[in-house]
């Protein structure tokens, strides 16, 4: 018995305290418990009656991350001076940090308690004592770290190596060769195909969700088993197929890092995503991909874009701000916001305040958006023109697919669950119909797979039903849309989502800024090409209600001399030219706008007096053909006014009687009027030989 026990320390109980650093080790490690549990006998020896063993510890770490409650209860025993000795078989399982290890060294000092293990006896209140058990504390605790950095490099290796399969994701199994292989289940493979096939299809992650979600698609994912099972799709489930590098062809590894956040009770484990650039491996080409590596970093970059902030500019929303996070201010470098205002909310507004709004700093710019959409969209226009008709015939071919695609999945579901009813037919066969408890059970499962089976069949011929068999559209289907892609662009039931997409796809970024003294916007368009455009708009002041172009109420002027108001309208339709409003023309409205700017009504008499003639009228005049005289008049021979390219030439009586309209009859009368004379005869090159 050693000197250092003492009465007063045998007069109190011992505590014996056994752990083990994991589940495993408690399952497997049977030997290292049972010396565990034989140090109760050495207490014994020591002199000890009453003995307490503590080892509701079994299965956890002592290196400080986790809560030991076997440990605190032995700590609160010793402080209220009711332990004698605490021991152990080594004294490592006390504590492999520092902390905990130096706490109980000094609640053992304090009330005069040893510590004991299989080779000695420790008294903390003697000096060497507490020095040798800080060294083994210390070096406990070193040897943890040397053991998890020994550890952690042999699989880092492995991992650059692409080696290291800590989990298969979804859709891929492990191969002989410890290599990811595609999932032989083409139903699983399809899938995943079908989610990156919409992606590219609708250029948001939330849309692809909600396509699945319409057509009520069921999506693979994993359990915490490991178990594949078919589910619902979350948000959560296609974000991570199309982020995730595996699915490109490419190993990764080191994606994500530990972290332990402390919220003032304890120490808490984290976990936070790294970037790229600070992942441990990322090898393209390391597996055979669902998609090629090129797309499956277009598809990540898109994903990035989608949110809004910084340089990014955003997903594309329903909202008819066309150039929504695309407009940059020129002076404060800010992406400008976006503001609807009106009573229907349906006033679109450009602003620049975010340095105001951020900083308190004052306002940059602000404009009117409907000019600045509609100057975009022309140009828009005129770069998409050449190409309408290959990107009708492509969206005819998207929208077939569509249709195939949704048939293709349920024709998939309905196979599988085919299988799964004649699978929970055998079951339900090979049982005893007598065992009542067990067979009911199985044709429960019998009924349920049949039901679903049915439910998909019902689907399937709903889905035929309203989308029939199309054929294809052909190129001559589509002759005319080229001169029709600016009425089909503007129709209110377009979607503005896809408009935006054609945008995006086409610009990168607007730069707008204001010039006051000129009254204008200037837009600088960069193109994704590397193309710059610079473009001028006539910035309308505040109150300014939306005018008519001047261009428009100068045609009107013209046109009131020898027209009246309907036919005025009809021939402001037939130019295409629309009211301030952007409506067609009527005669009330042509009413309307000369009142407004003072244009006198159409009256014949007013006409005879100040001797206006249409181009039939005065090519009577004159006795010339009209083609003539309007030959004459597009070359500025003749005064004459044309104030529409699709209308009425305006000829002043006064101009037809001076010498150029005399000059232009002299020659018309000079022409030869004569036909021409039969040809001479032309000797035959091949005479004949008969």
């Amino acid at each position: 018995m050693s000197d250092k026990i003492k009465r007063h320390h045998l007069e109190r109980k011992a505590m014996l305290y056994v752990r083990q650093s994991s589940a495993h080790q408690v399952m497997h490690n049977r030997e290292s418990s049972t010396l565990q549990y034989a140090m109760r006998e050495r207490l014994q020896a020591l002199g000890w009656a009453e003995i307490e063993v503590v080892d509701e510890d079994l299965g956890r770490s002592a290196a400080g991350t986790v809560t030991r409650a076997g440990f605190e209860r032995m700590v609160a025993e010793v402080c209220l001076g009711k332990v004698g000795a605490v021991a152990a078989r080594e004294v490592s399982r006390f504590a492999r940090n520092s902390r905990d290890w130096q706490q109980l060294i000094e609640m053992c000092r304090v009330v005069d308690t040893l510590l004991i293990d299989q080779e000695t006896v420790y008294a903390p209140r003697q000096g060497n004592d507490r020095l040798l058990l800080g060294l083994k504390g210390s070096l406990n605790e070193y040897e943890l770290d040397l053991l998890r950095q020994r550890s952690l490099a042999a699989r880092y290796e492995k991992a650059r190596r692409g080696e290291l399969l800590v989990c298969v994701p979804v859709g891929y199994v492990k191969g002989a060769d410890q290599r990811l292989e595609k999932d032989p289940d083409r139903r699983v493979q399809e899938a995943i195909g079908l989610v990156f096939a919409k992606f590219a299809a609708f250029g948001s992650v939330r849309q692809t969700l909600l396509w699945f979600l319409e057509h009520d698609l069921e999506l693979p994912t994993r359990q915490a088993n490991h178990e594949l099972v078919w589910k619902r799709p979350s948000y959560a489930m296609v974000y991570r197929l199309l982020t995730n590098p595996v699915y490109g062809g490419a190993y990764a590894y080191g994606k994500t890092g530990a972290r332990s956040p402390y919220d003032g009770a304890a120490p808490r484990r984290g976990m936070r995503r790294k970037p790229r650039e600070e992942w441990l491996a990322l090898l393209p080409g390391a597996h055979d991909g669902y998609v090629d590596w090129e797309r499956a970093e277009a598809t990540r970059k898109m994903i990035t874009d989608n949110l809004a902030g910084g340089d990014r500019g955003g997903a594309v929303k329903r909202g008819a701000a066309l150039l929504a996070g695309l407009l940059r201010c020129r002076r404060c470098s800010r992406k400008l916001t976006v503001r609807y205002t009106g009573c229907n909310h349906d006033v679109l507004r450009y602003s620049c305040t975010r340095g105001w709004l951020d900083n308190g700093e004052p306002r940059c710019i602000a404009f009117g958006g409907v000019s600045v959409d509609g100057a975009i969209e022309a140009e828009v226009l005129r770069v998409l023109e050449p190409g309408a008709i290959e990107a009708a015939l492509q969206a005819d071919r998207d929208e077939t697919q569509r249709r195939d695609d949704v048939l293709e999945a349920l024709r998939r579901d309905l196979e599988a669950a085919r299988y799964a009813a004649e699978r929970a037919f055998r079951q339900y066969d090979a049982t005893d119909p007598a065992n009542r408890l067990v067979a009911a059970e199985l044709e429960l499962r019998w009924n349920r797979a049949l039901a679903r089976v049915t439910d998909l069949e019902a689907r399937i011929e709903r889905q035929i039903a309203e989308a029939p068999v199309q054929t294809p559209a052909l190129r001559e289907d589509y002759v005319g849309l080229a001169s029709e892609l600016q009425a089909i662009w503007q129709d209110p039931a377009s979607d503005v989502r896809l408009k935006k997409r054609i945008v995006r796809t086409l610009i990168r970024e607007v730069i707008a800024d204001l010039d006051v003294q000129a009254g204008e916007i200037i837009l600088i368009v960069h193109w994704m090409g590397g193309v710059h455009t610079e473009l001028r708009l006539r910035r309308r002041r505040r109150g300014q209600s939306k005018g008519t172009a001047t261009e428009i109420v100068e045609a009107v002027s013209v046109l009131a001399r020898l027209c009246s108001d309907d036919l005025i309208a009809g021939l402001l339709n037939r130019n295409k030219l629309r009211t301030g409003h952007g409506n067609r023309w009527t005669r009330e409205r042509v009413t309307s706008l000369r009142s407004h700017h003072g244009i006198p009504v159409y009256r014949p008499e007013t006409r005879a007096l100040e001797g206006w003639l249409n181009l039939t009228q005065a090519a009577a005049c004159l006795g010339v053909s009209p083609k003539t005289l309007r030959l004459a008049a597009e070359q500025e021979e003749i005064a004459a006014l044309h104030p529409l390219n699709d209308g009425p030439w305006l000829f002043a009586r006064a101009n037809l009687e001076g010498d150029a309209a005399q000059q232009l009859v002299q020659r018309a009368r000079r022409r030869r009027a004569d036909p021409a004379g039969r040809a001479a005869p032309q000797p035959n090159l091949f005479p004949s030989m008969t």
